[in-house]
């Protein structure tokens, strides 16, 4: 890894990994943006050296802190989302984009898959009936239903999305998309909306990318169309569906269940969900290995050393053709 360079100095903004903040801590002197009324202080002295900020899909680079760093070159993101870095305001102003692709396709992929057997066989909640003394008391766990030939939705058939289509292919599943545009050469049948596939599935699983443009993209027209019978599973982000509206039709019976790893306002989730048991709750964990994260942590710190040393990256984020770069 490169020598510190005072006069490219780099930034922490928010939570990380503790391992990945005390490598960038003792090895590359990064100094870490601190919250509330210091903020600004902080910024006024040091904003114009930081070179480079290392942050998380959960935190993000906003416009506003991008015009208090001047001389900012890249934003390094720890995770495959960067729906919370402003990407139009990064582009207009040459700043170069990372994140962590391909590593966490894996697990990720396994989590979708977990959820949607938990939330179709309900072994969670059988797991709780269990401890709970209610087998000797009422008797058999209620049948539930199979996972093996449902048919199965994605949105958002990236390299996400096509690892849990590999997955169920192995469950003998029917597998059908939707997407921004048509996948060239997939074995999986596109449609058009999301609106229909939710029509033509069992289960619907969303493994789009957040931000703007996939914002509710699972709307109440969408979670209509999955019906009483069907299932939801969200491994994405969770401004994608809207929670609202998923509330509202697990309580009234028009879901038959979820599978839920992320939320509209994380940590917070919907009290309602909480004692439903044909919904299975996550605290945002699809990337949640040793291996994984071990994996991500690398992968943040060569994109950081590339910028250092070259002002490239390993693995930058396609940016908007769409802005006016300076």
């Amino acid at each position: 890894m490169p020598e510190s360079d005072s006069s490219r100095r780099v930034l922490q903004v928010g939570p990380l990994k503790p391992s990945l903040a005390e490598t960038l801590r003792t090895s590359y002197d990064a100094q870490v943006l601190p919250d509330g009324p210091e903020r600004p202080t902080f910024l006024a002295e040091h904003g114009d050296t930081i070179a480079a900020v290392v942050t998380s899909g959960r935190t993000g680079v906003d416009a506003g802190l991008m015009s208090a760093l001047p001389n900012l070159g890249a934003v390094v993101n720890f995770g495959v989302g960067y729906d919370t870095t402003d990407i139009e305001a990064a582009a207009t102003r040459n700043v170069v984009v990372s994140n962590t692709p391909d590593v966490l396709s894996d697990c990720v992929a396994d989590t979708a898959v977990g959820l949607l057997i938990d939330a179709m066989r309900q072994f969670s909640a059988a797991d709780r009936y269990v401890r709970a003394g209610r087998w000797v008391a009422d008797g058999n766990y209620p049948l539930t239903h199979k996972v093996s030939g449902s048919r199965v939705g994605i949105i958002g058939l990236g390299r996400i999305g096509q690892a849990i289509a590999t997955r169920l292919v192995g469950f003998g599943c029917p597998i059908s998309y939707h997407n921004r545009r048509e996948v060239a050469d997939s074995p999986y049948t596109y449609v058009e909306s999301a609106v229909e596939l939710a029509r033509q599935v069992d289960v619907l699983i969303v493994a789009a990318a957040g931000g703007s443009g996939t914002r509710h993209l699972v709307d109440r027209d969408v979670l209509d169309a999955i019906g009483p019978d069907g299932y939801l599973v969200n491994i994405a982000r969770g401004s994608v569906v809207d929670e609202d509206a998923l509330v509202e039709a697990l309580t009234e019976g028009k879901l038959a269940g979820a599978g839920l790893d992320v939320f509209t306002d994380e940590p917070k989730v919907p009290e309602a969900l909480l004692s439903m048991d044909n919904v299975v709750l996550l605290p945002h964990v699809g990337s949640g290995t040793i291996e994984t994260r071990a994996a991500m942590e690398a992968l943040t710190l060569a994109n950081l050393d590339k910028f250092l040393e070259s002002g490239e990256l390993v693995t930058p984020v396609p940016m908007p053709a769409s802005a006016t770069r300076s």
